[in-house]
């Protein structure tokens, strides 16, 4: 086995793990542009040549990029939830910034407990945090996977078991390596238009690949997609603006608060992979990408007699009125008792008549938004990258016979906000209604060494040595928004909002830039010790500027029973380091508190008022996890299952937000924070929750001659537990219920595909359990959601050799989300209707299969 055919054959393919470019193994195409056979060859998960799925001593799941495609969805998150039972992702119609970048989750653990790989490179996180995640991912900053278009990639890997030890922080629930399309030739362009059955989300896709060759010895692969979505809406009048507009009110808006998928407009990417044979067992490579969205999603509808700071104080017994030319020094403006529609009362007509003095010197914003607001939250996201590097053999010395992969990433995310249709009501009647609020902005920089040789040690198969250094800089950057979005006016010491109501600009104080490096050398062994038994070992050792440094290690093993049977396991540590955007950040943004909204701060947690409840520089999560299963493969049959169970301590969370108190105040005011009245309740990040994940992943796969065609039935099933096995009153017994209850246990899927020479079709079952859902982040508006079933189908037409046409829909049987309760209510809560149904949803948000209902969609496609 030390031959040069091993050398060229196997080692070549050790070095590009870690570079993600192994020459593909699946099948030539037909004439027919039909279902292609995914290639069963994973790069993840091992430092050795590339495994087949049923060799990997740790189980991975790899989708190819086709079917990715034969989905309704353009998204890749959705594209994903239908082929990972693990993988979730929810819809989020109103989550500040999580708007943008919607955070997903794997194995049940947050966002950026998944480390996402580009060509088996680690890919930069977003620069976005979600504010509002949902309980799972408070505070959670991960990779924006959806810029990645199914049309660009070859296939995608999902490792289903830790691997820091191999890949660094961020490992913790996972690995998903999306490899990009190598092909020096030919290509295919599509068009897809697709909506949901309630007439809304109209989408339509234009998505683009084409190989060409670069000299005879490379391949220069690019590939595009564009896309716009109009918005949904899932909503019903909300119950106190249906109360004031039946009292007269003629500017309350049909649906005065929307609940629904955000707009998306000029969703714009490009993916480039190029490849170049140098000579000498040695090849260059460079792939990367430019992406760019615009997006823009509601808030939350503010009622024009009660909202606090803005129209009233004193929860609407009172109109807030504000003196222009100052207090008691002038005319003195009225004090107005709200009825049942102000609009309508005679002394509020007095201060709105500004053709008086009285109108001319007082102010309420009923005169600017008569019939309430509803703010319009959106941004600008930019995503760019690029990776370029050299791999192959050294030739004598005495590294003679290694490979190696030296290569440098430089990958940046900016999000620019902005907010309409709002104001800032301290600035009175001279306040814009949009506002630029500012930008985030991401860069993260890696250079990477790898070397690997199969060395011989007496067994009947060299071991596979590999070892290498990892060098990153992480830099958050925060840029201040328009003076506007954070002024305080001259209305402020009268009890008005100061900056952008509902999200106000980041100020000069908060702007500034954030960064940290780390360095990291691993080890990494894996051998035969005979023919049927595989062992691996790896350790990495890393250390951060900010918080120190960190040891892991990983043990994998796969024994091989008989030709059809094997048993697999491993043991690991792993750590996710913090961000840098979670230890700097600053931010203030609308939240609900006890069911009433208020403006919330969220503070860095080193600030010295986040002291004052005990917050204190984060640390890394530590985690501990064990895995076994056992794989099967009999001709055309495939079965896996695996147990997993995961430990994580030091969970990072977005605390709980404290409702402040005078006292607080007071002690803002003597630590000079400005105008620190303009806010109600405050919180900032925390290591201070601990989980115990366990659970199973069942895969199996078979196919035969069916109706005169091929025919293949898939099988994928997930049950997932999360317990929180220790936590503090930072964390709450709210966020607790959603971290163990808001995914389901149970998930699942069963496909049955069919194809023949001029037609191809499939239908999916996706099955969802029990789970917790959330409406409006509030505990009283919750409850358990029945489990549900959706189905998915698709049936493609290959006219000729070039074009094809396909129709389909997801939840083809428009199976709806949990319904919200609209029954009026006994408990004690406003106007006496239930806490949900005063929001104006007609579904919890937080549904797992989406609250939109059925989508129908047609593509056509062109292959060359």
């Amino acid at each position: 086995m030390s031959t040069k055919l091993f050398r060229t054959a196997t080692l070549t393919l050790a070095v590009s793990i870690a570079l993600g470019t192994a020459p593909a193994y699946a099948e030539e195409n037909s004439s027919k542009v039909k279902v292609k056979d995914v290639e069963r060859i994973a790069v993840v998960g091992s430092r050795s040549a590339p495994r087949s799925v049923a060799d990997s001593p740790v189980p991975i799941d790899i989708i190819g990029g086709d079917d990715l495609e034969k989905m309704g969805s353009s998204d890749m998150l959705d594209q994903l939830v239908g082929s990972v039972p693990s993988f979730n992702v929810h819809a989020n119609p109103i989550s500040d910034a999580a708007t943008l970048v919607r955070p997903v989750n794997l194995r049940g653990l947050s966002s950026d407990s998944t480390l996402v790989l580009l060509n088996g490179k680690r890919r930069h996180r977003a620069s976005v945090i979600a504010f509002q995640g949902g309980g799972i991912n408070d505070g959670a900053q991960g990779p924006d996977i959806s810029v990645i278009p199914s049309i660009a990639l070859k296939q995608v890997e999902v490792l289903r078991d830790g691997a820091a030890a191999q890949y660094g922080s961020d490992a913790i629930a996972g690995v998903m390596n999306f490899v990009l399309k190598d092909a020096a030739e030919g290509g295919s362009f599509s068009v897809k238009h697709g909506e949901y059955y309630e007439g809304d989300g109209a989408t339509t896709t234009y998505a683009g690949n084409v190989g060409m060759p670069l000299t005879k010895d490379g391949y220069a692969n690019l590939s595009f997609q564009y896309k716009n979505a109009d918005a949904t809406s899932r909503s019903v009048q909300v119950a106190n603006a249906a109360t004031i507009a039946a009292a007269g009110n003629t500017f309350i808006a049909e649906e005065a608060q929307v609940w629904g998928s955000p707009e998306v407009n000029d969703d714009t990417t490009i993916f480039g992979n190029i490849g170049l044979d140098l000579g000498n067992d040695k090849k260059f490579y460079m792939f990367g990408n430019y992406s760019e969205r615009d997006v823009k999603g509601g808030f939350y509808w503010r009622n024009p007699h009660n909202r606090s700071s803005i129209y009233s104080n004193d929860g609407g017994d009172t109109l807030l009125v504000g003196d222009l030319d100052g207090v008691d020094n002038g005319i003195t403006c009225p004090t107005i008792a709200i009825g049942a529609n102000v609009l309508d009362q005679a002394d509020y007509q007095s201060i709105a008549d500004n053709s008086t003095a009285l109108g001319k010197n007082c102010f309420a914003v009923n005169e600017t938004y008569p019939g309430g607001y509803t703010p319009n939250f959106g941004g600008n996201v930019v995503d760019t990258s690029l990776t370029v590097g050299v791999e192959g053999e050294i030739n004598g010395g005495m590294l003679d016979e290694v490979y190696f992969d030296i290569s440098g990433s430089v990958g940046r995310n900016k999000s620019s906000f902005s907010i309409v249709n709002t104001i800032n009501s301290s600035m009175g009647p001279e306040s814009p209604k949009d506002f630029n609020l500012g930008d985030y902005t991401q860069l993260e920089k890696t250079f990477n060494l790898d070397l690997s040789k199969g060395v011989e040690v007496g067994l009947n198969s060299p071991m596979n040595v590999a070892g290498g250094l990892e060098w990153r800089e992480e830099t958050f950057e925060i840029g201040a928004g328009d003076q506007y979005s954070f002024l305080a006016g001259p209305l402020i010491d009268q009890g008005f909002n100061l900056g952008s109501h509902g999200f106000p600009g980041f100020q000069p104080s908060q702007a500034g830039v954030f960064s940290r490096r780390s360095v990291a050398a691993y080890v990494d062994v894996e051998a035969y010790l005979t023919d049927d038994f595989l062992v691996g070992a790896a350790l990495r050792y890393e250390d951060f500027s900010s918080f120190g440094d960190t040891l892991n290690y990983k043990l994998t093993a796969q024994y091989s029973i008989n030709d059809e049977l094997s048993i697999r396991g491993s043991v690991s540590t792993g750590f996710r380091a913090p961000t840098v955007g979670q230890a700097n950040v600053s931010n203030v943004s609308t939240a609900l508190e006890d069911g009433e909204l208020t403006d919330s701060a969220l503070l860095p947690p080193t600030s010295e008022f986040s002291k004052l409840f005990g917050g204190k520089e984060l640390e890394p999560e530590q985690s501990n996890s064990y895995a076994f299963g056992a794989v099967y493969q009999n001709g055309d049959f495939f079965f896996t299952a695996d147990y997993y169970h995961i430990e994580v301590d030091d969970r990072i969370t977005q605390s709980d937000r404290t409702a402040l108190e005078e006292a607080d105040y007071a002690k803002l005011e003597a630590l000079n924070v400005a105008n620190p009245r303009s806010v109600g309740t405050v919180s900032f990040f925390a290591n201070d929750f601990d989980t115990t994940t366990q659970g199973v992943d069942i895969v199996a796969n078979y196919g035969m001659q069916l109706f005169e065609g091929d025919t293949k039935f898939s099988l994928a099933y997930n049950w997932n537990e999360t317990d929180v096995t220790g936590s503090s009153e930072i964390t709450g017994a709210f966020k607790v219920k959603r971290l163990e209850e808001g995914l389901p246990q149970h998930r699942g899927s069963f496909t049955v595909s069919q194809s023949w020479d001029d037609i191809s079709m499939y239908v999916r079952g996706n099955y969802f359990g029990e789970y917790h859902a959330v409406h409006v982040d509030y505990d009283l508006a919750a409850q358990d959601a029945d489990a549900a079933i959706t189905f998915d189908a698709e049936v493609s037409y290959f006219i000729n050799d070039s074009f094809t046409v396909a129709a389909g829909a997801q939840n083809i049987f428009d199976q709806q989300a949990e319904e919200l309760e609209f029954e009026e209510s006994s408990r004690n809560h406003p106007d006496g209707f239930t806490p949900n149904n005063q929001w104006g949803g007609k579904y919890y948000e937080t549904s797992p299969f989406g609250f939109n209902g059925g989508f129908y969609y047609v593509k056509v496609t062109y292959n060359f």
